[in-house]
This record gives C-alpha cells, structure tokens and sequence, in this order.
C-alpha cells in the first residue's frame, strides 16, 4: 500500500506540472501569465519543491544509473508492446501518459526503495530495535 501512495503522489504531481490536457499548470502559467502572475509564481515554486523532494529522495535511494535501468526495462517492455502491434506509437496524448506514468514509477520505486531493501535484507533501523 505504501508503494501504491508514493506512486500515486508522484503521478498527480507529474500530471499537475505537465499532462496532455489542458488542465495543468505550464498551460495555465502561459495563458494566465500578464493576469496572475504573483499566483504561478507562488504555485509552481510549491510544484518545483515537492518535485525536487522526489527526485532528491530518488537518486539517493537508487541513484542515476537505478534510474536508467528502471526506465530502460520500461522502455524495453513499450517496444515489445509496440512490436507486437498492442500498443501504436502514433498517438501524441498516450504516448505523453505513458511518459508520465513512467517517470512517476521511477519516482515511486526511488521513493519506495530503501524501505523496500531494508524488509528484503532484514535491516532493522534503531528506531525498530529500540521500540
């Protein structure tokens, strides 16, 4: 459940910054510019912030080349997607989903990581042994 919460937390903020619909905040920022300029200020510091929350977390737990690998297994299961005539590559909105689903399973599997290799290791930190 809690991977599911990460992942889930990481994929409406990547859909809040950027999504194929006009429902998000770099469309909103450039139409709203002249009018509400103090309030996309103050909105897309909050984004950026909660954005580099996750991908600090991310690259401590996994690092760069985690990531790589991570995206690079997703990468490969597209093309067998697409290979096998499942998924088309012709549709910009799906394939703009598809990168933001995963970017956000990256940054929920970064996120999830250390919590997930202590449990495979039987680590327990001092808090768990103290009580």
């Amino acid at each position: 459940m809690g991977f599911l919460l990460r992942w889930l937390g990481a994929f409406l903020l990547l859909a809040a910054i950027f999504n194929p619909t006009s429902w998000n905040y770099v469309t909103w920022a450039r139409t709203a510019w002249g009018q509400q300029t103090p309030l996309i200020v103050f909105l897309g510091l909050i984004l950026a912030v909660a954005a580099m929350v996750y991908l600090i977390a991310t690259l401590r737990s996994i690092g760069i080349l985690g990531a790589i690998v991570i995206a690079a297994v997703f990468a490969a299961g597209l093309w067998v997607l697409t290979d096998w005539g499942i998924l088309g590559l012709d549709n910009s909105a799906l394939n703009t989903w598809l990168g933001l689903l995963v970017l956000s399973l990256i940054l929920g599997i970064g996120m999830s990581w250390s919590i997930l290799r202590q449990r495979l290791s039987g680590q327990q930190t001092t808090d768990e042994v103290d009580g």
